[in-house]
């Protein structure tokens, strides 16, 4: 069996070529998923050979997703893949974040330190890839930030033209600067994520444009090879949870079958569990999972002041849910004041992320309170953006004048303001002690 594309979550399998140009079966809508054999090596050797790679100066071997191109045959060649040097990032020890936490010890897997500052590099220098392989000019892609800057990127580098939509006036700014700067075409359109994400559909069947968000099954191929690499770090070492926030749930869709892959080709020996976090105010695949005898229910207007996870319908809620009852995983959201407090924690351990990443440490916290984590257990917590991606959070953080979505002051609980001082070294020097 060559790679194909097979549709998920359906009663009969359909099965489709992998150069179709299709996101979801035609025929019930469902999800795609690429299935492929296992690769020819043996676990040892394929091993030996992604950590022999890190020593060659190859721009494929440089990268820390086509270094694990065994994990992703798809073409006869590697002609088309468009390489910023993605991946390659690194897992940080936060111990006073684990104090917070509850637990003796706890890990951040920081996709911050990618290209663009966020996890979606890795999925999308794949999508571009496929966009080229299939001779398309254009890809598009619905943002709330984190997409936009990525795709904006791997496209203009790749010699496309790339095209945004986003939710007017709900994008943190130092996300949109990244798409303006890397020369994207960027419509803001009077509608929130899930209402967009419908439109564009219709638009990129219509103008011929490839669509680049996680419905895109090649996205979700180069996000899976982040648990390649972290258990390539962690000498193959498997840890007891993998933390991560829960927005439109393809990462979770991605570390699932990246995870199921590694343990059926022997590379590992037990699955993770994965835990998902989501915000209080946009936490539909939660209330699913808490629910599991009831539809999937959307939440027309999600709210959140984490924008990367802002989405209440999220997408690959179908394989995520998959994913996360094949680990025996669990789902929990989390406050927008638990979030705060949690990236201002992560901030002084010297690291830092984007709001949404917190939600990890959040939901962690919450879970061990409970006992369904417990504090001798391993845990790695994915941390999905850079700290710089939304500075003004921070800044209203830390002085006292963050507001949730509802205009309700939250508490500046780890602030750390600014003083003004004169321009008095006596004065300065007594502040100082």
């Amino acid at each position: 069996m060559s790679a194909e594309l097979v549709a998920i979550a359906h009663p009969e399998t359909e099965r489709f070529p992998i150069d179709d140009v299709i996101y979801t079966s035609p025929a019930s809508g469902s999800l795609l998923e690429i299935q492929f054999p296992a690769p020819a090596l043996q676990p040892d050797a394929l091993k030996r050979l992604w950590r022999e790679r890190r020593m060659n100066n190859h721009p494929l071997d440089r990268s820390g997703v086509w270094r694990y191109r065994e994990l992703l045959p798809f073409w006869p060649n590697f002609d088309h893949v468009v390489t910023l040097s993605e991946g390659n990032t690194p897992i940080l020890d936060a111990p006073l974040a684990a104090k917070f936490a509850g637990l003796d010890a706890l890990s951040f897997k920081h996709q911050g330190y990618n290209p663009t500052g966020s996890f979606k590099d890795n999925g999308m220098t794949c999508g571009v890839a496929q966009a080229r392989h299939l001779g398309m000019t254009r890809v598009a892609c619905v943002s709330t930030g984190n997409t936009s800057a990525s795709m904006a990127a791997y496209a203009s580098a790749g010699g496309l033209q790339p095209i945004i939509f986003i939710p007017n006036g709900n994008i943190a700014y130092g996300k949109l600067a990244q798409a303006l700067e890397y020369g994207a075409r960027t419509l803001q359109v009077d509608a929130n994520f899930d209402q967009i994400l419908a439109l564009v559909r219709t638009l990129a069947e219509k103008l011929g444009i490839y669509l680049l968000n996680s419905i895109n099954p090649f996205r979700i191929e180069g996000q899976k090879t982040i648990m390649a690499e972290m258990l390539d770090q962690l000498d193959w070492r498997v840890p007891d949870w993998v933390v991560l926030p829960g927005g439109n749930l393809g990462n979770t869709a991605a570390f699932g079958k990246g995870l199921r892959e590694l343990h059926a080709w022997g590379l590992i020996d037990r699955l993770p569990r994965l835990a998902v976090v989501q915000a209080e105010g946009s936490s539909p695949f939660c209330d699913l999972f808490h629910n599991p005898e009831g539809a999937f229910t959307p939440n027309p207007h999600p709210e959140t002041l984490a924008t990367a996870i802002k989405i209440g319908d999220p997408v690959s809620w179908p394989k995520a849910l998959r994913e996360v009852q094949e680990t025996g995983g669990l789902v929990e959201k989390v406050s927008e004041q638990e979030i705060a407090d949690a990236k201002a924690t992560i901030g002084r351990c010297g690291i830092g992320c984007e709001p949404a990443s917190a939600a990890t440490l959040a939901g962690i916290r919450k879970l061990v309170a409970s006992g369904r984590i417990t504090p001798e257990e391993r845990v790695v917590a994915v941390l999905t953006g850079h700290v710089l991606k939304d500075p003004d959070y921070i800044y209203r953080y830390h002085t006292g004048q963050l507001d949730d979505p509802h205009g309700t002051r939250l508490r500046s609980t780890f602030g750390n303001a600014p003083t003004v001082v004169p321009n008095d070294p006596e004065l300065i020097a007594r502040l100082l002690g």
